[in-house]
């Protein structure tokens, strides 16, 4: 079973509540950094919780706004993090895939529960190919090392 660090802004609270009981029972290892409620928040705050998770301690993340599009542009920011925006099954496979992705973002206003579920599932069974994508990853960070040695990052 996985360790999930998943977070929320108050658009993805609900679907955050349902995936967190159902990964629970299927025995998922599930840490919870927020929201906690429907009341409007900023997702870049929850975002940060989640990545700086996953960057210390390992695991995957699952991120939940109303898109899925916010949460995924804040968590790119974060060097190590390959966050992917999923809204299928396929899109799910093939960033873990090729991208080597290590936090799911989906959009708690257009996915419902079972697809959302589903996704989750195919993210988190499905194993890295390395291979010419290994190559690719390697590129993205050195980008990433690159533009923080340069001062551009955060800017």
């Amino acid at each position: 079973m996985a360790r999930l660090v998943i977070g929320a802004d108050h658009a993805g609270f609900h679907l955050k509540e349902e995936l967190k009981q159902r990964l629970i029972e299927m025995g998922h290892e599930v840490i919870d950094k927020g929201t906690h409620s429907t009341e409007s928040v900023d997702y870049p705050d929850y975002a940060m919780l989640v990545c700086e998770d996953v960057r210390q301690n390992g695991g995957f993340g699952i991120l939940i706004c109303g898109t899925g599009i916010g949460m995924s542009i804040t968590a790119n920011k974060f060097p190590g993090i390959r966050a992917a925006l999923a809204y299928d099954l396929y899109v799910a496979e093939k960033s873990r895939q090729h991208n080597d992705a290590n936090v799911l973002c989906l959009g708690g206003r257009v996915l419902g529960l079972d697809l959302a579920l589903e996704i989750v599932q195919v993210f988190l069974n499905t194993h890295f190919e390395g291979g010419r994508h290994l190559r690719r990853i390697k590129k993205i960070e050195k980008i990433e090392l690159k533009n923080m040695n340069s001062g551009e990052a955060g800017k």
